[in-house]
């Protein structure tokens, strides 16, 4: 028995409504995701907006599907865009837009000193969780700046791509931890002298920590955290308040799959997410479905007469495409499925789908293709 009909998701109407200023895409690894972003992006600058499509996934389809050469932390111009709205991308650096928050509220000094310390540059490249940390840095950087009416965030594929909720509770667990507090402390409460103050238990720490990492390792450790201290309170305030930006009206996520198991039930886990998070859902794009314009022809009577045509010796020709029709008519039945189970499970969520293209995008007249299909 085939699922109740969803309701249809209304592309055009959350691309024209001037409330909306965030669409984060955001689904699995392979299903199309970046392209979507792009194509909503253009689709939504050609009606008059103006756009910018951050994506943090360093693969260069974004950039060459719009006719750009690189991609990079300063949002550039997409050229070629008709109507009265103007689009730009760019692609989230994490050093980088780490040196600029360090930068931007840190004094001279104290920013040569954590940006050439060994320990700063370690962690603003390869810390676990620093590039969820830098997409909401930077999303909060697009939107205080006042200069785009509309944000597309192309999230990292895989389930890290709702990592970035995580990040204020994740930044605030690292600086609250223990061996934090415990460098940190020193120069908190006055330099050197400090020491003469803390009980033996810090004594015992940072001797234990000299034997272990050296004495000049653990001295460029607590110099990186007690200068780091001030920048990164300060980082953990906006990313709470990038956090609360993503739950508010203005904001539209859309969760992006392709009609198979598993991208169905990541598809599952990112709208249950979302409705934890209370993060306002706008709907699921269903990407590179599977329908045949001859879809009157079952596959079966159509595998039958192939039977036939190759039993008699006959059309062998005909006989290879009414097999060809076949397999497409049992791939998109499977793809039906995968989508009930779906609206089964969630009857409310609004979606749309997307036939498969015999080619890949490339341009923007294949964007603009996208677009259309994702608005009818």
């Amino acid at each position: 028995m085939s699922a109740r009909k969803p309701p249809a998701l209304r592309i055009d109407a959350i691309l024209d409504d001037p409330a909306t200023r965030i669409i984060v895409c955001c689904g699995s690894g392979g299903v199309g995701k970046t392209t979507t972003a792009a194509a909503l992006g253009l689709r939504a600058a050609e009606q008059g907006r103006t756009v910018v499509v951050l994506t943090v996934d360093p693969a260069r389809r974004l950039a060459q599907s719009l006719g750009l050469t690189e991609l990079d932390n300063t949002p550039r111009p997409v050229e070629g865009i008709t109507g009265e709205g103007t689009l730009h991308a760019m692609m989230l650096d994490m050093k980088r837009t780490f040196d600029e928050i360090i930068e931007a509220h840190a004094d001279p000094e104290r920013a040569r000193m954590i940006l050439t310390n060994p320990f700063y540059q370690s962690l603003s490249s390869s810390f676990s969780g620093t590039q969820e940390y830098m997409a909401m840095e930077k999303l909060g950087q697009l939107r205080r700046s006042g200069e785009w009416d509309l944000i597309i965030v192309d999230t990292p594929p895989s389930r890290s791509a709702l990592d970035f909720l995580d990040a204020p509770e994740r930044l605030g667990r690292f600086l609250d931890g223990k061996l934090i507090r415990v460098l940190s402390a020193p120069a908190k409460a006055g330099g050197r002298s400090a020491f003469k103050l803390l009980n033996a238990g810090f004594g015992l720490v940072a001797g234990m920590l000299t034997k272990v990492l050296g004495a000049q390792v653990l001295k460029d450790l607590q110099t990186f955290v007690s200068a780091l201290d001030a920048v990164f309170g300060g980082f953990r305030q906006r990313a709470e308040q990038t956090y609360r930006l993503l739950q508010a009206p203005g904001t539209a996520f859309l969760v992006v799959a392709a009609p198979e198991r598993d991208a169905m039930r990541e598809a599952s886990y990112f709208v249950e997410r979302l409705a934890e998070e209370r993060m306002p859902l706008a709907g699921l794009v269903v990407n590179r479905a599977h329908v045949s314009p001859a879809g009157a022809l079952s596959a079966t009577r159509s595998a039958a007469a192939a039977e036939d045509l190759e039993a008699r010796g006959e059309h062998e020709l005909t006989a290879a495409v009414l097999r060809l029709h076949a397999g497409r008519m049992q791939l998109g039945a499977r793809e039906h499925r995968e989508r009930d189970h779906f609206v089964s499970a969630h009857p409310t969520v609004p979606l749309a789908q997307v036939p498969a293209l015999p080619v890949d995008v490339h341009d923007l007249t294949g964007l603009r293709e996208i677009g259309a299909l994702l608005a009818t």
